[in-house]
């Protein structure tokens, strides 16, 4: 998901105060093509000369695992990218670099397709519950599943251990430009659009807004692991839900949400700790690999966690719920984020932070 910024000129009389904030703007989501090819060298160093000219600090951009590991595990292609960081640097900028380990289509303001890397779909073709999956069985293609972080299945590796290859390759080969401070951010990607969600809420999957949303945790390893976290409670016959709706229902029009519904139940609450428990320790285990890959360098981290705003303003904030977000009104879903993040000296990068209640409806 491509976020468009607000590009404001200051002085270098500006510049000199204490606290001013820089600006950064987003590159084009293919400036690096499907097939790790950088075309329109000349054009692009024309817009960052004129984006310096501008006093802009620096530029963001997303790298992508699906176009760096194309070629097969471990088989890491970055010419096209050190090209690119070449005449950013040559243009005296800094760039944050987004380790994008999603797929980019299907999203709000994505104009292009680049899937994750073929050898991983490959096992999804064999073995479909890699990918986050609805009660009706439908999967997502986006981002691999929470459940297959401990999963040696990508030959013998992990999805932890894929994401901490990445970013090792990462930091061997683009050394000189985190020595040199060019790089002043790495924002490490942690699920769909690169935010700390699940993809509950998919325009490719018939989603619109308002929709409520799906919970996406029916693939064999998430279940698995719900019964025995279930069986361990002593709550054996617990299920996952079954009455939550599908992805364009009202929060009322379901058994799950309603005012009376199972999300108030002993074992709604249990399945909400645990659904949004599952993300946040997805969170804590890939940033913690980042911490030790990037220890040394003069870098800060970052993660995105998504601003979801339609059902707020009721008591069972359904979408949020959906997404992984287990927020209500006398419950903070944020804070262990939070502090989750803080423990890994992390950015967060909330979305939608300049939106207005007033621009949408669904109680936002």
């Amino acid at each position: 998901m491509q976020t468009p910024t607000l590009v404001t000129v200051r002085t270098q009389k500006d510049k000199m105060l204490a606290n001013y904030v820089p600006v950064y703007v987003m590159l084009p989501l293919g400036v690096i093509t499907p097939n790790n090819v950088f075309e329109n060298k000349e054009e692009i160093e024309k817009q960052l000369k004129q984006l310096k000219a501008a006093d802009v600090d620096g530029v963001m951009l997303d790298v992508w695992w699906g176009i760096i590991e194309s070629n097969g595990p471990k088989q890491y292609d970055w010419s096209a990218y050190r090209s690119l960081f070449q005449i950013v640097q040559k243009c005296g900028l800094k760039l944050q670099a987004i380790m994008s380990f999603h797929q980019c289509g299907g999203n709000v303001g994505d104009i292009v397709n680049i899937p994750i890397p073929k050898w991983v779909l490959d096992v999804g073709e064999t073995n479909p519950d890699i990918f986050y999956t609805t009660l009706s069985g439908e999967r997502d293609k986006e981002y691999i599943s929470v459940g297959l972080d401990h999963k040696p299945l990508f030959g013998r590796r992990t999805a932890i251990e894929m994401y901490s290859d990445f970013m090792k390759s990462f930091r061997e080969n683009m050394s000189d430009f985190l020595e040199s401070g060019m790089i002043m951010d790495i924002e490490v990607g942690l699920g769909p659009a690169g935010e700390l969600r699940y993809p509950s809420y998919q325009e490719n999957k018939g989603w619109v807004f308002p929709g409520i949303g799906e919970f996406q945790c029916y693939d064999k390893y998430l279940k698995a692991d719900f019964k025995e976290a279930a069986r361990q409670a002593g709550h054996s016959d617990w299920e996952l839900p079954d009455n939550a709706g599908v992805y364009n229902d009202k929060p009322d029009s379901t058994g799950f949400f309603k005012s009376t519904g199972t999300y108030l139940t002993d074992k709604g609450k249990f399945f909400l700790t645990w659904y949004s428990n599952k993300l946040l320790f997805h969170g804590d285990q890939i940033l913690d690999e980042a911490n030790k890959i990037f220890r040394g360098c003069k870098v800060k981290l970052a993660a995105k966690v998504s601003g979801i705003h339609w059902w707020y303003k009721t008591e069972n904030h359904a979408a949020e719920l959906t997404a992984g977000y287990y927020n209500l009104n006398d419950r903070d879903g944020y804070r262990p984020i939070a502090r989750m993040l803080s423990r890994h000296y992390a950015i967060l990068n909330f979305t939608c932070i300049e939106m207005r209640d007033s621009e949408q409806s669904a109680r936002c």
